[in-house]
């Protein structure tokens, strides 16, 4: 799907810190959520099936509005998916999310990781602005903004 070089670890620590700052940037106009899931392997499912069975237990179906997102990578798998809960997935559509499965993947195939999630995230966060603009009297960050890392 897409090529990695070999090293220690996916992401440097002002990689990882990037992509925590763009989506704190990112949830600053919407109601939305957005996480960042990576962990090295996806064994014996679809990498979306993996994304949602780790959406459910990171609970990010339960925001206000059902209008969480997450990015899910498995390093040395080579495989990714984005997952988006009903609210903003009604409002986006299929095509939305496999566009941006696709620049991720054009962006890890230049090894840009980083780049490619920080760029997935804003591109999400544009998408959640405009479907659930931020409301100064009701919105709250419902779900922590750190990348979780798996095994």
């Amino acid at each position: 799907m897409f090529s990695l070089q070999k090293k220690k670890t996916f992401l440097s620590e002002q990689e990882n810190n990037a992509i925590t700052e763009s989506i704190k940037k990112a949830e600053k106009r919407t109601s939305g959520e957005v996480r960042v899931y990576i962990e090295s392997r996806c064994k014996f499912v679809e990498p979306l099936d993996r994304a949602a069975e780790l959406f459910f237990g990171l609970k990010m179906d339960q925001t206000r509005e059902r209008n969480a997102v997450l990015v899910y990578i498995a390093v040395k798998d080579k495989q990714l998916a984005i997952f988006g809960d009903q609210g903003i997935h009604e409002k986006t559509g299929d095509a939305f999310w496999k566009k941006q499965v696709e620049q991720m993947i054009s962006e890890f195939n230049k090894q840009n990781y980083a780049a490619g999630i920080v760029k997935v995230v804003s591109e999400v966060g544009e998408a959640l602005c405009t479907h659930f603009p931020y409301d100064n009297v009701q919105d709250k960050n419902e779900l922590p903004d750190d990348i979780v890392f798996g095994k």
